[in-house]
């Protein structure tokens, strides 16, 4: 098990074009490039573990990849989805596993998902039940909530399905499913969810329609248009480094290329609403938003956040480190989604924090946080990269010691090169 060791060093000024692809748009762009029956183009691929894993998943399915020297990938789908002979490895990503049940669903053929314990431990019946109720047939632990899980893919009845939850994945996978459906389907939420499927998936020919909370999908008549596209860098990525020069006063980051879909930089937001200095500055827009983020740190103050929680479900422990460092109380409300993630997020940053010396109080949908002086601590990162990344950051300030830090491999493979320009950092066995 490694640790990570960062002590800080003193103010800032850090310009880069290196934070990683885009986590959420690589593994679309793997899954929907099955949706063609032409190659696609995928410049700028994420190659972290978990988006590694969906591209091999691509591959047993059929698809054929090719890797040019530059890294651009060309992803030429089957003429049908193969019946692979072994199970299919989701890592640590819910994104792929619960994207792949919707799009497995209405495959012909069987086909069995499963990930790290991690993953296996994280609850899976919010898809599968939605599924299930318009002729899915998917098994598992506890009555699928739990992978392994087995898919047996079949045609699929037309729905109109009402979710309680607000959640780019179920939304995802059941747009996925109603594409291979018999009639048209209506997905609602109870608040906005993150939109790239939409976005992608219109930009490939798919007819789906959004108006407010609901989304109506037409059946697929035929192939989609294959995806050419540059995958822009992750904002929930680039997100930490922000924190970083949000919380140093007269600290400036700038993020290059970043993607600025409105769904994706309410954290951005958050911060600006708690003193920081924050410019988006567009520079293209083709399948998504994207452009430059430049964030200097000036004197913070509490915020509540309650709304649009959908939009900050990964960003909000890095936020919990601006909390720590703002002047007064900072409420998180209606988050309970944090406890079912990669680890329990509530939880793992109310402990790591007290034993920072910041004063917290848990709610069982959120937590209250009183800014402080926060100290060095050695903390747990509970397998949960976003954890681990989380209070890195908080180190380039007080100093930090995270344990089990192979996680953030999973999502942000260069995050320690980029650290070592804000802070001093030291990986020990």
């Amino acid at each position: 098990m490694k640790t990570l060791h960062v002590n800080p060093k003193n103010l800032f000024e850090f310009t880069t074009e290196q934070i990683a692809s885009d986590k959420s748009i690589s593994h679309r762009c793997a899954i929907f490039s099955l949706l063609s029956d032409q190659a696609s183009v995928v410049r700028n691929y994420l190659r972290a573990e978990d988006t590694l894993c969906t591209l091999a998943i691509v591959q047993a399915l059929g698809a054929h990849v090719e890797t040019a020297e530059d890294g651009t990938l060309t992803i030429t789908p089957p003429a049908r989805i193969n019946e692979p002979a072994q199970i299919l490895d989701c890592g640590n990503s819910g994104t792929a596993i619960r994207l792949l049940m919707g799009y497995l669903a209405s495959q012909e053929g069987f086909f069995v998902l499963y990930g790290d314990q991690y993953l296996c431990s994280r609850p899976m019946r919010r898809v599968a039940d939605p599924l299930r109720s318009i002729g899915a047939k998917i098994d598992g632990r506890s009555h699928g909530n739990y992978a392994p899980l087995g898919i047996r893919g079949e045609k699929l009845k037309a729905f109109r399905y009402e979710s309680k939850i607000a959640s780019a994945q179920v939304k995802s996978a059941l747009i996925l499913a109603a594409l291979q459906s018999e009639d048209v389907c209506i997905f609602s939420e109870p608040e906005l969810s993150r939109d790239h499927s939409e976005r992608m998936l219109r930009g490939m020919g798919a007819r789906i329609e959004s108006e407010g909370l609901h989304v109506t999908i037409y059946p697929q008549t035929k192939p989609l248009k294959p995806l050419n596209l540059r995958v822009p860098s992750d904002p929930s990525s680039g997100f930490f480094f922000a924190v970083a020069a949000a919380i140093s006063e007269g600290s400036r980051v700038v993020l290059r290329n970043m993607l600025l879909n409105p769904t994706r930089i309410e954290a951005y937001k958050i911060l600006e609403r708690m003193g920081a200095g924050v410019e988006l500055i567009e520079k293209e827009s083709l399948y998504e938003s994207v452009g430059d983020i430049i964030v200097t740190g000036k004197a913070l103050h509490g915020v509540e956040v309650s709304e649009n929680i959908s939009w900050l479900i990964d960003e909000l422990p890095a936020l919990s480190i601006a909390f720590a460092h703002a002047k007064g109380k900072s409420t998180v409300k209606n988050a309970q989604e944090l406890r079912v993630k990669e680890s329990d997020r509530i939880a793992s940053v109310v402990k790591n924090l007290r034993l920072c010396g910041i004063e917290v109080e848990e709610f069982e949908d959120g937590y209250e946080v009183i800014g402080g002086k926060m100290h060095k601590a050695t903390i747990n990162s509970f397998g949960d990269h976003r954890i681990a990344m989380s209070f890195a950051i908080a180190g380039t300030k007080v100093g930090m010691e995270i344990e089990d830090t192979e996680c953030i491999n999973t999502s942000f493979p260069n995050f320690v090169e980029l650290l070592s320009n804000i802070g001093h950092v030291k990986i020990c066995e």
